[in-house]
């Protein structure tokens, strides 16, 4: 596999070595604020399972509980592909553009799956469709360039 080096930090150019060593220093910043927005996002995850079970009737949960749960959880998977794009942007060697559609995937999937029907419109949807669309078949063609390389 040819190495990608999109940010090298040894550069012929003293000022752009700086500059692409700050970018990753901010790279790992995030990552590392990822973190704690993925373990603030389960906490959340707990509250709103605690806060939907404990009021009347307790230990049951309506169908719009269970999408408010559903919707806790989506939020942290998404914000677990997030830390794993920026991961990836750390490496060099690795153009994570399947894991960012496959990411965007994932939240237009969950707006699909808490999508109060009542409250949008027809064009709404359709566009909602559209999106689920093109992304469908850029992760299948991504998907299918990156079997024909290796």
């Amino acid at each position: 596999m040819n190495k990608v080096d999109e940010l090298p930090e040894e550069h012929p150019d003293a000022l752009l070595s700086r500059l692409h060593k700050t970018i990753k220093l901010c790279i790992r910043t995030l990552a590392v604020l990822m973190v704690f927005v993925i373990f603030w996002g389960v906490l959340d995850v707990f509250y709103v399972i605690y806060t939907q079970i404990s009021n009347a009737p307790y230990l049951l949960l309506a169908v719009s509980d269970i999408f408010k749960v559903f919707a806790a959880f989506l939020v942290v998977l998404i914000a677990i592909e997030i830390y794993q794009n920026i991961i990836l942007y750390l490496r060099t060697d690795v153009i994570p553009i399947k894991l960012v559609i496959a990411t965007a995937l994932m939240a237009i999937a969950r707006k699909v799956i808490i999508i109060d029907l009542k409250e949008v419109s027809a064009i709404h949807i359709f566009s909602i469709a559209a999106v689920v669309l093109a992304l469908g078949v850029t992760y299948y063609l991504v998907g299918l360039q990156h079997k024909d390389s290796t």
